[in-house]
């Protein structure tokens, strides 16, 4: 089942009136954008740079409040993600590609859940076979992906009910 089909039955449990719309879309950075017009607020759990820059750049432009989730592969502690702003960043990896790729771009600002924690070497891992122009993929351990996902709803709920 996709994600968005299990999240819209989820929600309707909860609440059977809720208006629950589902758009399946897979952003690339030469997608059509007009899906994104009736969005209230987006969330980038997008694994791919070009199309994490693509969005954030669509999302400044439409003036829709986006928040940015980076790195969570090769994780173990869940409790040290955070949200800040891109600029106040450090250690992890993905942070400072998408700070310098941002700045060419102009983009000033960019909300994200990151964290401190230095990932998982896993390259003792990498078998002889697998050496060459493979490149190691970051692991997703069971429970930090929905913990960083939890982090993010919190944050956007609270964003949209103008809570801080």
């Amino acid at each position: 089942k996709y994600k968005t089909d299990v999240m819209k039955e989820r929600i309707l449990s909860i609440n059977p009136q809720a208006d629950v719309e589902v758009k399946k879309e897979f952003f690339l950075p030469d997608s059509d954008t007009a899906f994104l017009n009736d969005c209230d607020y987006i969330v980038d759990a997008i694994d791919t740079i070009s199309a994490k820059l693509a969005l954030v750049q669509t999302a400044n432009e439409k003036k829709i409040p986006i928040i940015s989730s980076m790195g969570t592969g090769n994780k173990l502690h869940p409790e040290l993600f955070e949200i800040t702003d891109i600029t106040k960043t450090s250690v992890c990896p993905l942070c400072k590609v998408m700070r310098k790729e941002l700045k060419n771009r102009g983009v000033a600002h960019l909300k994200v859940l990151y964290s401190k924690e230095k990932p998982v070497d896993v390259s003792k891992n990498i078998t002889e076979e697998e050496k060459g122009n493979k490149r190691s993929l970051p692991g997703s351990i069971s429970f930090v992906p929905p913990v960083a996902g939890l982090i993010i709803a919190g944050e956007v709920i609270r964003d949209l009910a103008g809570i801080s």
